[in-house]
């Protein structure tokens, strides 16, 4: 069986610039793939490369053995959902927020699955206030709840706990473990943190200058 996804010699030039350079790796299902380096390094880039808000210039990234390219871009970034450094919210509560992306495909929002939702991230008594109004860990839980609750296969984090304090960080932390481990999804999680990507990742790859500079475990490469 194919890795669930997957990166092949994945490249982004821009001015002249290499931003990404001949990336590759495979996440199974069930497994967190821990993407670590310093800021500049091309992780950023990484993650958007994986469900076209960038296209390679050379390469291609695969999902369960297909190349993205050959999926509508609608339908990809709701199997492969990426929750960025900061993500914004919508305007409106936390309900609406959760609920978004199956509203705007004309789904019924709501009912058991979208309380347990709520549940797991812990944000079921704020689903009537402003989204935009909550603590930072608070939207970090919604941003999170948002991405699974348009089921999505691959799951892609960009820093989830940057500007966290020390137990929103650890909450977040446990919240993605315990959803990969409960639910089988991919995961890739973007992190500057050696530390964390060890606590995180079932492998790691660390990028410097957009190259891979190691993969394998996190004790070995998340130094």
């Amino acid at each position: 069986m194919p890795a669930k996804l997957e990166a092949r010699g994945l490249t982004r030039h821009v001015d002249g610039r290499a931003l990404v350079e001949d990336v590759a790796f495979t996440v199974e299902e069930g497994r967190i793939l821990a993407v670590v380096g310093p800021s500049g390094a091309g992780k950023t880039t990484l993650l958007r490369l994986l469900n076209r808000l960038d296209e390679p210039t050379e390469g291609q990234a695969l999902l369960d053995g297909d190349p993205i390219t050959e999926l509508d871009p609608l339908k990809l970034r709701r199997r492969i959902g990426l929750v960025p450094q900061r993500p914004a919210m919508l305007e409106g509560t936390v309900f609406e927020n959760v609920t978004a992306g199956p509203r705007i495909r004309g789904q019924q929002a709501g009912g058991e699955r979208l309380l347990a939702i709520l549940d797991r991230f812990d944000i079921r008594e704020l689903r009537d206030r402003s989204a935009r109004n909550l603590s930072g860990g608070e939207q970090r839980r919604v941003a999170l709840a948002r991405a699974l609750a348009n089921d999505p296969e691959v799951l892609l984090l960009d820093e989830p706990t940057a500007d966290l304090d020390g137990a929103n960080e650890a909450r977040v932390e446990e919240l993605v473990a315990e959803l990969v481990a409960d639910t089988g999804l991919a995961c890739v999680v973007v992190t500057h943190d050696p530390v964390q990507a060890r606590r995180l990742g079932d492998d790691a790859l660390r990028l410097v200058d957009g190259r891979v500079q190691a993969r394998g475990s996190p004790a070995e490469v998340a130094r």
